[in-house]
């Protein structure tokens, strides 16, 4: 079957009526998109549409929905159709009841001039009717892209990879067994290292999404005994598989065995343990375990501060009342207990914030983006007091302009809406800042450089 006789034979599945619990929800108003943690960013422009998705004019008529879709992508770039797809496709989309359309916005995107065809889009597609348990769609784009992909060894093994990835993380078991079965064919075909290497990887990764760590080491034996090598990432994917579970005594144990079989712990790996610790409220762990790094020369990085921050309880408490949250990392401290004392000592003696941080007689700017609320909060009071010392100098450099960009919201739980800015802003007039909201561009907030010393050193 050919592309485009695919695509025909898909149009019979796209005018099924959605579920009765979507048309019902549908009916009763516009619904407000929010995009979760991991999602895909929406565009303005895909915003607005799946906005429009939502209206109480289109429930219980997917025939009035279809040709909705089809106006859309005949009336959009490239680039804007595709982020609406891959949003909804997402296995932390934060639409899920709208991914019942994903498959007719793929059929009309299928049928655009310039539009390629993409295994890996494929996979993600597969694997997410397969979750929605609309089996006989989703096998039938699976044998078109093996048919496709037959003739090559490594795009169809590659494709399998992807296929197991992607249904392990939409929490498929169905689709990931049977991606697995594919691949483990594969694996007793195949005579290149490198195939068998990808699909090995990708099973371990499969399996850890799918809170199976202990199989997945069963997978990386089997990997030994075929002479291959496991990696760095094999490693990581169990650790944090056994991590997220709260099993600390394997994960620990599988951090032995990286160091011992000469891989070096570094950042991401160490934010993977930081995260488990953080996900079961096990913050002397958090702590001794920030401490190791540092003795190690281990850098931390913005992830760390997002992850460490966001699992102090006492943080996360005073940051929902913007009015009366201390102003300084010194009163700060008198808020925290004994455990979040350590994290945030150790955090502010690190150097992420002069990484945020740029400074020249041209400007000085801090650059938020990345941070959660509670790094932003604690970045900002860090830079202030740093900006007071350098401002205190015998020989300080003042920049002509003082600039803190917050963002606009633009990829915000809700669009156009930044907590974090919003955050600063609250700051700003609490302290008395001179910096205001910049005219050209409102997701910074700008001051002469000179007007901003005269405020810190009064």
């Amino acid at each position: 079957m050919t592309i485009s006789t695919c695509s025909i034979a898909l149009q019979r599945f796209l005018f099924t009526p959605p579920p009765q619990s979507l048309s019902q929800g549908r009916r009763e108003k516009l619904m407000e998109v929010r995009c979760k943690a991991g999602a895909v960013p929406l565009m303005k422009q895909s915003h607005k549409f799946l906005s429009s998705l939502s209206s109480p004019a289109l429930a219980g008529d997917p025939s009035a929905t279809n040709r909705h879709i089809k106006k859309f992508v005949a009336a959009s770039p490239k680039s804007v159709s595709l982020n609406v797809l891959s949003h909804l496709l997402s296995p932390h989309t934060s639409l899920p009841h709208l991914s019942f359309f994903a498959l007719s916005l793929y059929s009309e995107i299928t049928q655009a001039s310039w539009f390629d065809w993409n295994p890996k889009l494929i996979a993600d597609l597969v694997a997410l009717l397969n979750k929605l348990e609309r089996l006989q769609e989703s096998e039938t784009l699976l044998s078109t892209a093996v048919t496709n992909l037959k003739s090559n060894e490594r795009d169809l093994a590659l494709f399998l990879c992807n296929l197991a990835e992607s249904n392990s993380k939409q929490g498929s078991a169905q689709g990931f067994n049977q991606a697995c079965l594919r691949l483990r064919e594969t694996l007793q075909t195949s005579s290149s290292v490198y195939v068998k290497t990808q699909a090995y990887k990708s099973m371990v990764s499969g399996l850890c999404n799918m809170d199976q760590p202990n199989d997945a080491e069963t997978v990386i034996e089997e990997m030994r005994l075929e002479k291959l090598k496991p990696g760095v990432f094999e490693y990581k994917s169990v650790l944090y598989g056994y991590g997220r579970l709260g099993l600390f005594d394997d994960m620990n144990r599988i951090v032995h065995r990286m160091e011992t079989e000469g891989h070096r712990v570094d950042t991401v790996c160490s934010n993977m343990v930081l995260s488990s610790y953080g996900a079961h409220d096990a913050l002397p762990q958090m702590g001794s375990w920030l401490q190791r790094l540092k003795d190690f020369n281990v850098p931390l990085s913005l992830r760390t501060y997002n992850t460490v921050l966001n699992s102090c309880p006492n943080i996360t408490s005073l940051l929902k009342d913007l009015n009366s949250c201390p102003l300084s990392v010194s009163e700060l401290l008198t808020f925290l207990n004994e455990d979040e004392v350590v994290l945030v000592r150790v955090l502010t003696q690190s150097s992420v914030l002069h990484e945020a941080m740029e400074w020249s007689s041209l400007e000085g700017k801090l650059d938020l983006h990345g941070m959660h609320l509670s790094s932003a909060y604690l970045i900002m009071m860090q830079w202030m007091d740093e900006i007071k010392v350098r401002f205190s100098g015998d020989k300080c450099v003042v920049p002509a302009e003082i600039i803190v960009v917050s963002g606009s919201g633009k990829h915000s739980s809700v669009r156009g809406e930044s907590p974090v800015k919003a955050l600063v802003k609250k700051m700003m007039v609490r302290t008395g800042s001179p910096m205001r909201i910049d005219r050209k561009n409102v997701g910074c907030f700008i001051a002469k450089g000179k007007t901003v010393k005269e405020w810190l050193c009064q």
